[in-house]
């Protein structure tokens, strides 16, 4: 699969991929005879991974050291799931923000229904 492929795949632009693969997040892609990138079925589920990743507000930096510690083998098992761990902390704590934020929206929004509910209520009640 090319580079154009694989980011309408993961609705990623062909240079975010780019950017990805230098910066170490991922293993060295596949190429084929001419150096053109050639995705293999390994290189999507780094790419799927990263995206993910990043979504969710992963750095670059973290990744990266995943990434530089995966391509070192199972000798770095432990150090790798730190590194998830950490990340996995980092985003319930965002999550627990998040929910707090769309807890207050949800009483603000509650509290705008009731009141244009009486406006629209009072509007009735002057034109009888």
């Amino acid at each position: 699969m090319n580079i154009s492929e694989v980011a309408a795949k993961y609705d990623m632009t062909p240079a975010t991929i780019r950017y990805y693969e230098s910066q170490g997040l991922m293993p060295a892609i596949t190429r084929n005879q001419s150096g053109i990138r050639d995705f293999q079925e390994e290189d999507l589920i780094w790419v799927e991974f990263i995206k993910c990743m990043r979504d969710s507000g992963l750095s670059i930096h973290s990744l990266s050291k995943y990434s530089e510690l995966y391509q070192m083998g199972e000798q770095t098992l432990v150090q790798r799931k730190e590194i998830l761990v950490n990340e996995y902390q980092k985003l319930l704590k965002k999550q627990a923000l998040i929910n707090g934020t769309v807890a207050k929206l949800e009483k603000k929004i509650e509290d705008y229904d009731h009141k244009i509910k009486e406006c629209e209520e009072n509007i009735f009640k002057e034109k009888n």
